[in-house]
């Protein structure tokens, strides 16, 4: 199968670089092989998790851009 589903394990995971580059803010991006650029129940939660683990962390995440073959979803609209 060409199609790779693969997910951050955690926010920690996501927002570690940022942390180790002292970022005040972060845009997290990825792709959704199907070519859909609609969020899935996953990609919202994923947000939702971010969004609370920056607070915290003093990393705000401006954005979660989801790519598709067409068109782009950002959680910012």
């Amino acid at each position: 199968d060409r199609h790779v589903k693969r997910q951050p394990g955690s926010s920690a995971e996501v927002c570690k670089p940022a942390i180790d580059h002292l970022a005040a803010s972060i845009i997290v991006a990825h792709n959704h092989p199907s070519g859909g650029a609609e969020p899935s129940a996953a990609d919202l939660e994923l947000t939702k998790r971010l969004k609370e683990a920056g607070k915290l962390l003093g990393v705000e995440m401006v954005d979660h851009l989801i790519v598709g073959a067409e068109k782009y979803y950002s959680t910012v609209k």
